[in-house]
């Protein structure tokens, strides 16, 4: 038996950009479900930095009170090691203007909480929890819903959800995207990631971003309340033969990089506690068919390089909310929407293309430097010396990653007095 229902916007993927977009369009006064495949939003090492552009955000949602009673750490600064033990401060947040001086680092599944518990007070706002897209519905050419099944149960009841707009947030591996034939260019990352936990004891730096590099191996570590959570890099497909050399061999790359870590590496019990992150650079050159758009990993999948993926996808969900709220609210429905779908991606797609293009220079200049074994004198010249010698370079430098670029506002009639 298949299930018929409907919204007007059907959004896939209750990730921040999903939930967010779901939120903003509930207080425009539409009707919208946000489908998230998994039961709840509790899963390791997804990415949890929150820059000021999201904070200043949620501030004009009324919702920068809530966000900031969530257990969080704050990064302040970031710096580069230099090869006599020293460290140069390459961006520093304190130039910015507070509250937005900083990059919050907060568990994902606490804000995904905080958003959707926010949206729910909405009547137009639905979330459906546990239930994968496997395609979608079309009609002359016009996707008009998607296919729905439970996440856990590949043969359990179908349902058809039927919309004036589906929106593709379920990520880099967009089943959506996929099903409408969309295909992104890729762009050549030299790197994989691996992520683990370490314990944080009492003395540890806690609000400094400060990479380490030793011989080809790269290691950066975030300050959580209670753990530092660590990304080790290592040339694209070395993960079988990292994992061959095997566990004791691990710790002793960490404990190189970090020494102040050697005291904790027993915290790795297993090389199943270190979870490789495929690292993917992508774009695609249309976003959008009629009925469907895509918005953030879907539309451009960002290289970890400076932690902006979440915020970059955040932002377009608030343009996506700008442009298509008063356009159903024109009566805009089916193929008649196409031109505001192409807005969109008009509006977003510079943002994604300098970052990606920052990226990019990050990837040549510091990680295949580092595997190539050219970091041991220090890092490139260049920034160096800005950051030295140009004190302003430090406050550009933190504003591009606290705000990025073309950072977007919360429409008018989405904010709400702060609670």
């Amino acid at each position: 038996m298949v299930t018929v229902s409907r919204t007007t916007v059907a959004v896939v993927g209750g990730g921040p950009a999903g939930v967010v977009l779901g939120l903003l369009l509930a207080r425009a006064g539409i009707a919208v479900r946000v489908v998230e495949k998994h039961d709840d939003f509790n899963r390791d090492f997804r990415g949890d930095t929150v820059h000021a552009s999201t904070i200043r955000l949620l501030d004009e949602l009324g919702l920068g009170a809530r966000f900031r009673r969530l257990p969080q750490s704050r990064l302040d600064d970031f710096s580069l090691p230099m090869p006599d033990g020293s460290r140069l401060l390459l961006g520093d947040f304190s130039r910015l203007r507070p509250p937005y001086d900083h990059v919050a680092m907060v568990p994902q599944w606490d804000l995904l909480d905080l958003l959707v518990t926010a949206a729910r007070e909405e009547p137009s706002f639905r979330i459906s929890m546990g239930l994968a897209a496997t395609g979608t519905i079309e009609e002359n050419g016009v996707v008009t819903g998607v296919h729905l099944r439970p996440y856990r149960d590949p043969d359990g009841p179908v349902e058809e959800l039927r919309a004036d707009v589906v929106i593709a947030a379920d990520g880099r591996d967009s089943v959506l995207r996929a099903a409408t034939g969309l295909r992104p260019r890729s762009f050549p990352v030299p790197f994989d990631t691996w992520w683990f936990r370490l314990p944080r004891e009492p003395g540890d730096q806690a609000t400094a971003l400060v990479p380490a590099f030793s011989g080809t191996d790269v290691l950066l570590s975030f300050p959580r309340p209670e753990h530092h959570q660590v990304a080790y890099f290592a040339p694209k497909g070395s993960d079988a033969a990292l994992r061959a050399e095997g566990l004791a061999s691990f710790r002793e790359r960490v404990a190189r990089l970090r020494p102040d870590f050697a005291d904790r590496v027993d915290a790795i019990a297993s090389m199943d506690d270190v979870h490789v992150l495929d690292v993917r650079m992508d774009r695609l050159p249309r976003w959008w068919r009629p009925g469907l758009l895509c918005i953030g990993d879907a539309a451009h999948a960002m290289s970890p390089a400076g932690g902006v993926g979440i915020n970059l996808a955040v932002q377009d969900a608030v343009a996506t909310a700008a442009v298509l709220a008063p356009a159903l609210g024109r009566g805009l429905r089916g193929a008649a929407l196409d031109g505001t779908l192409a807005a969109v991606q008009r509006r977003r797609t510079p943002p994604a293309v300098l970052v990606q293009a920052a990226q990019a220079v990050l990837h040549r200049v510091v990680f295949a430097r580092a595997f190539a074994g050219a970091l041991r004198d220090g890092p490139p010249l260049l920034p160096v010396l800005l950051a030295r010698y140009v004190p302003p370079v430090r406050g550009l430098y933190a504003r591009g990653i606290a705000f990025g670029p073309l950072p977007e506002h919360a429409p008018v009639w989405a904010r709400r007095p702060t609670v």
